[in-house]
């Protein structure tokens, strides 16, 4: 009898240690895209942890107490980059572990703000000429500054979660890490991220055939949020309408806008959710104009192994609705 205490003490006890490491793996990323890209490569394994709440921008985001606590206590951190999460920097010096900044991965493709949708190298600039930002009527230039200050042409687009060849190269440098952090399994997490990149690539392809006959469609949005997937895609918008939600513009420049509006004829004009701008509604009235939503961050997507792919099904589908009707 206490030869079979013993053999089931010590069996309990290995329970108790395996869990114990297991639990000691956590995965915190800044924003929901990049956690999509993380239960992707944990998927049957284990569950990511988000920063950012829904609605929340990672551009002015200001951390709790207890916020602070995870930042400094999980295994292991990814985000964007100081050009997207600027509140991160300070708080991860505190971290003994290491982070990762996605944007500085070998092999990401990155965009700059002006960049031409006909090239996207890897840390390449290509002068657009700025035809696109001549469709900018922007509110009075302190609400422009305030709501896009990191949307200068020449800076970092920091939205590179969009393209599908970015969220390959995250997933494999995610399975990776999960690997040396959680050796006995590594080959679950190795398996995963194979297997995503092969859903990806079959994804590509299907985003291509929908949204072949949406070039040269009119539509305007209200963050330039899209440029990796408009590249990736052959799309283009019309029109960034920048606005600060906090100040609305003067008549002259709510007339420039609708004046862009009247040009474009039948058109759409995507906000994000979960607010529409207050501006929207007077924008567009009497005008040949859909409003609808594009959700770059996945603000209503369950957390699963199919997440991402998701995100970026719901935005072929929220562009194809409005502009196959035009």
């Amino acid at each position: 009898m206490l030869r079979l205490f013993s053999a089931i003490s010590l069996f309990c006890a290995l329970l108790l240690t395996n869990s114990a490491a297991l639990a000691e793996v956590r995965v915190l990323t800044s924003i929901k895209p990049l956690q999509l890209i993380a239960a992707a490569v944990q998927d049957g394994v284990g569950s990511p942890e988000v920063l950012l709440p829904p609605g929340a921008s990672p551009h002015h985001f200001a951390l709790r107490p207890s916020d602070v606590r995870r930042v400094r206590e999980v295994t292991l951190l990814y985000w964007v980059g100081p050009d997207l999460e600027s509140f991160l920097p300070r708080v991860l010096a505190g971290r003994s572990q290491p982070d990762v900044a996605v944007q500085d991965l070998p092999g990401m493709h990155l965009r700059h703000f002006g960049d031409s949708h006909a090239a996207h190298d890897d840390h390449d600039d290509h002068d657009l000429g700025h035809d696109d930002h001549k469709a900018h009527a922007a509110p009075d230039q302190e609400a422009a500054d305030q709501h896009d200050h990191d949307h200068r042409p020449g800076s970092l687009d920091a939205h590179l979660w969009l393209l599908p060849a970015n969220a390959r190269v995250i997933a494999a440098k995610m399975a990776a890490d999960l690997a040396s952090a959680d050796p006995a399994n590594a080959p679950r997490y190795q398996a995963n991220a194979n297997a995503f990149g092969e859903r990806l690539e079959a994804l590509d392809q299907r985003l291509k055939t929908r949204l072949s006959g949406l070039a040269g469609k009119p539509y305007f949005v209200f963050h330039e949020a899209y440029d990796y997937f408009e590249a990736a895609y052959g799309l283009k918008h019309a029109g960034v309408f920048s606005v600060a939600s906090e100040v609305q513009p003067g008549a002259r420049h709510v007339a420039a806008m609708r004046t862009r509006l009247q040009q474009a004829g039948p058109s759409c004009v995507f906000s994000e959710p979960p607010m529409r701008p207050r501006l929207a509604e007077t924008l567009t009235a009497g005008l040949p104009v859909t409003l609808a939503e594009l959700d770059a961050m996945g603000a209503i997507l369950a957390v699963d192994g199919s997440g991402y792919e998701a995100l970026l099904d719901n935005l072929a589908n929220g562009l194809v609705d409005c502009l196959s009707a035009l």
